[in-house]
């Protein structure tokens, strides 16, 4: 997703501990956007939406999804590299939690990906 892509919906996350995260997110939270494979960098801000919805690409109907709008592309990505380098994420899920899509950032976390970004 751009910036200029607009709203789209985040589904599929079919994590255990992601669907806690993504079910607790509410209309208005901000939310970084991740690249994975090669890149792995957060590149940009999004907003949700909504509020979590059934994921309409769930046939057991157990897992939620939520539309998320692109806020602003960061000026520098922030490379998983940096992140796990850095004291301040020590215990920032991104590191410690392998594969996990979801998760919560702490306000502290939030001002020093931006500021990495800049």
């Amino acid at each position: 997703m751009s910036v200029r892509d607009g709203r789209t919906a985040w589904t599929g996350v079919r994590n255990a501990l992601a669907q806690k995260h993504l079910r607790s997110m509410r209309k208005g939270d901000r939310i970084f956007f991740y690249h994975t494979g090669d890149e792995k960098a957060v590149v940009g801000i999004a907003e949700a939406a909504c509020a979590p919805y059934p994921d309409p690409a769930d046939e057991a109907g157990k897992l939620y999804a939520i539309d998320i709008v692109a806020v602003k592309k960061l000026k520098s990505p922030v490379t998983l590299a940096a992140i796990k380098a850095d004291e301040a994420f020590a215990s920032f899920p991104l590191v410690r939690i392998s594969r996990l899509s979801v998760m919560p950032v702490s306000d502290d976390e939030w001002k020093r990906i931006e500021a990495i970004a800049r």
